[in-house]
């Protein structure tokens, strides 16, 4: 704007002194011309730089400080270790996502509550003789994903809960690009919950299925993350028909239960409960140390924690910290990455 301002002053100082010598107006002209060159030259929208891994800072700033791990820490015969460095390359991701204004929204149909899935064009069984899509995704829960020239069959299946920027909506349709997967596809619109526009994604999850462990970790400024728990945690592990390891994702926290009641495998009996339960994906919860029935008190912590992966789908955690997390990370607001 000064810039404009000093072409017009300019001008209209040339207009008043028409008196002057030639030589002065020429100058004068050359310097209009000079100062509209340079304002021609000058982009009409500043390009926003974005993060890459190693522009991401992380201090550790710890609001929950029980059963806290190192950043390398001893584990059997071997050593174990928070994974900083696909830490900050998510954090980067999750920094540039926010600088581009986005309709965001998430993929949801848990239970099939929204409907079960068409069958995509190839599908195959998978481990728990249930119908997946050639990546192993499944029909249950998922979410059918159409290619932009084919609304008539699906080719793959989305997972519920993903992260998705949204297109627009045509129709029956609405056009999305889940940040994991990447791509553009139709996804039929009763399978898509928009987020509000207020949302800031400034909480993160992490869940680390090799090192059985997670953090948390909240946004100071652009580039700076400040960790607020560092703790072992126990993941799903692959037992068809009812155990499923927790799946790799970036996904959106989406329910809270104080207590998640969970039923026996095989059975309609009720197993027990979870306590503090944050649903992010299908049945895959972070929740505390389940209680089994008929027991009823809440338990605090498990020597399990940490080791191997034995949960079906979810990411059990010390009780304490899944009550941390569950008052500490807003629904629709904490997104949830999960890493290998």
């Amino acid at each position: 704007m000064k810039r404009i301002g000093f072409i017009y002053w300019l001008t209209g100082f040339c207009v008043l002194c028409s008196c002057n010598s030639k030589a002065e107006n020429d100058a004068q002209q050359s310097a209009i011309f000079e100062a509209r060159d340079s304002i021609a030259e000058t982009p009409a929208e500043i390009m926003v730089k974005e993060l890459a891994a190693e522009d991401i800072k992380i201090e550790k700033e710890l609001l929950y400080d029980k059963h806290t791990l190192k950043d390398i820490y001893p584990y059997k015969d071997t050593t174990r270790c928070f994974q900083w460095e696909k830490i900050k390359e998510r954090l980067a991701l999750l920094e540039n996502i926010r600088q581009k204004p986005s309709q965001w929204c998430i993929l949801q149909n848990y239970k099939n509550r929204n409907g079960e899935a068409p069958l995509v064009k190839n599908f195959k069984r998978d481990a728990y003789k249930r119908v997946a899509d050639t990546l192993g995704v499944e029909r249950y829960q998922g979410v059918p994903l159409y290619e932009l020239n084919d609304t008539l069959t699906p080719v793959r299946y989305g997972l519920d809960g993903l992260l998705t920027r949204h297109l627009g909506t045509k129709g029956k349709f609405t056009k999305v690009t889940p940040v994991y997967i990447g791509g553009e596809w139709y996804a039929p619109t009763k399978y898509v919950k928009l987020i509000p526009d207020t949302v800031v994604f400034d909480k993160a999850i992490f869940v680390d299925r090799h090192n059985q462990n997670i953090t948390t970790l909240e946004r100071k400024k652009e580039g700076e993350w400040l960790v607020r728990s560092m703790n072992p945690a126990t993941t799903g592990q692959r037992r068809p028909p009812y155990a499923q390891p927790t799946p790799l994702g970036m996904f959106v926290l989406q329910e809270k239960k104080p207590k998640m009641i969970f039923l026996k495998d095989g059975s309609t009996a009720t197993g027990g409960f979870a306590p503090y339960a944050n649903r992010f994906n299908n049945g895959g919860y972070i929740h505390g140390v389940p209680t089994n029935a008929p027991a009823k008190g809440i338990i605090e912590y498990s020597y399990t924690l940490g080791t191997t992966p034995r949960s079906h789908m979810c990411v059990r955690n010390a009780t304490s910290h899944a009550k941390f997390i569950f008052d500490w990370a807003p629904v629709n607001e904490t997104i949830i990455f999960v890493l290998e």
